[in-house]
């Protein structure tokens, strides 16, 4: 069966040490070549199911980390060939980015990876995989806001937003992302107006993650904000009389900005031939329509329809630059958020 590995410190134990600690661990017989093992970077509870699910179809059990994508990413790092995971699996195209750039992962060749997932959310070396879409959109306070008053992220920069607008905080690698993203669309000394207008827009401080901002543009501390689609669908679930709503820029405002959560092989794989198979798994239909749903986000593959709360919220128009941008540009996103006094 499925089961959590407890994390430990690094170690300089020999593969087979390492192999057999994951033996004992999972309180079964297993054996050296039983199994596979993932390093992931997403909750327990949004993993456990799909992995629960590929074992009943496969009979291959997933073992499986959990920690931060740092955290992991350096783990991998220390145990080099010795290490015991065979995927890694994180959000956002930013953190997969540097695993590609710390050589932490192998190229893919797939057929069907290639089919199920299209070319922006991928990377274009076959080093990642998106696996599922969240969307970075605007939200805003339905008695206080009307939908033509909106435009684009740029739009927030606006005067008519002074002390009406709400963030999380510049140091999350969502907002690194959508910064490096209009970096790509407005260029750098655009997107440093932008977000020196939206500094100046801040009723509030930041806060420290979305369901705060949503809160508080609730209770009418500010009237906008930018969130992650899936956390209005948490909150909305708690309260299904909110009186708040997503708003989709169009493409004639850039369009609405789109990350993913994804996974690679691990280079060093001591299975990577059943790691592509699991990959390819998570892109398929069925895997494709658990993920959405454990979380509400948009599945990765175009072909797999979202939960019906999420499609209830209405289409939008995503950016179609590659998510890999995101990755690229983080420095100097963080750089610029910096020179603009965002914290």
């Amino acid at each position: 069966m499925p089961f959590v590995m407890p994390r430990r410190r690094r170690s300089s134990l020999p593969k087979l040490l390492l192999l057999a600690s994951l033996a004992l661990a999972a309180g079964c017989g297993t054996q050296e070549g039983d199994g596979i093992t993932v390093y992931s970077s997403r909750q327990a509870h949004l993993i456990k199911p799909l992995f629960d699910r590929y074992t009943q179809q496969t009979g291959v059990a997933v073992r499986y980390v959990t920690d931060s994508a740092g955290a992991l990413m350096q783990r991998l790092q220390a145990e080099g060939a010795n290490t015991p995971a065979d995927l890694f699996l994180t959000v956002d195209a930013g953190n997969l980015w540097q695993a590609a750039q710390r050589d932490l992962l192998a190229p893919v060749e797939s057929a069907r990876l290639q089919q199920n997932i299209p070319a922006h959310l991928r990377d274009p070396d076959n080093h990642w995989f998106g696996l599922s879409v969240r969307a970075r959109t605007i939200v805003y306070n339905t008695e206080r806001v009307q939908p033509g008053d909106l435009g684009g992220y740029a739009g927030l920069a606006d005067a008519e937003w002074r002390n009406r607008l709400c963030l999380r905080t510049s140091k999350k690698v969502y907002n690194q992302s959508l910064v490096a993203m209009l970096i790509v669309a407005h260029g750098q000394q655009r997107t440093e107006e932008i977000v020196r207008g939206w500094v100046r827009n801040l009723a509030v401080p930041p806060f420290s993650d979305d369901m705060a901002v949503m809160r508080a543009i609730a209770v009418g501390q500010c009237d906008v904000g930018i969130v992650n689609s899936y956390y209005f669908g948490r909150l909305q679930k708690e309260n299904p009389d909110i009186e708040l709503a997503l708003y989709w820029p169009d493409r004639e405002h850039g369009g609405v900005h789109v990350n993913i959560s994804g996974a690679g092989v691990v280079r060093h794989a001591d299975k990577p031939q059943q790691a592509r198979k699991l990959l390819e798994w998570l892109s398929g239909d069925r895997a494709q329509h658990l993920f959405a749903r454990l979380n509400l986000e948009y599945p990765a593959n175009p072909q797999v329809e979202a939960a019906e709360q999420v499609q209830a919220w209405g289409e939008f128009e995503p950016t179609l630059v590659n998510v890999s941008r995101a990755g690229e540009l983080q420095t100097e996103a963080v750089k610029l958020m910096n020179r603009a006094g965002y914290r």
